[in-house]
């Protein structure tokens, strides 16, 4: 980003950098620990940072939900463990890396000229929480 920023900060019209983050900054993430808080970190960074190069560059995270990537089974299991925590997303499926992908490209165009410093969150309508799955309330 540094060397990205000392270009745009002098070119006509400044730039845009959009990172990628994750979901696992946000929520427990138990056994990659170090991930989850790496994300955090560039969540951080990107509010920090769209106050730090404004007026000339924009900053923004992508922010990814679950996502079928072919590396999904060692995050997912096998195809049928996939199936059941796709089950577990509103939208009813993993995200495809290309639809991070057009979340990315929209924050860096200009349809997103006035957004900074903020994470659009790519996650299908979340994660529910585990207690729903157990609780009694609101269930017909």
């Amino acid at each position: 980003s540094q060397a990205a920023n000392a270009v745009m900060q002098h070119q006509p019209g400044g730039g845009s950098i959009v990172s990628i983050s994750s979901i696992s900054g946000r929520r427990p993430s138990p056994g990659t620990a170090a991930y989850g808080a790496a994300k955090a970190g560039v969540d951080s960074l990107t509010a920090s940072l769209a106050v730090e190069w404004a007026p000339k560059v924009r900053i923004n995270a992508v922010v990814a939900g679950m996502v079928a990537t072919e590396q999904a089974e060692l995050f997912y299991g096998d195809s049928e463990s996939q199936d059941a925590v796709a089950a577990t997303v509103p939208l009813g499926r993993l995200a495809q890396p290309a639809e991070i992908g057009w979340a990315a490209a929209f924050l860096a165009s200009n349809a997103a000229s006035y957004i900074s410093g903020t994470t659009l969150v790519v996650h299908g309508g979340g994660e529910p929480p585990p207690f729903l799955a157990v609780s009694t309330a609101n269930k017909k």
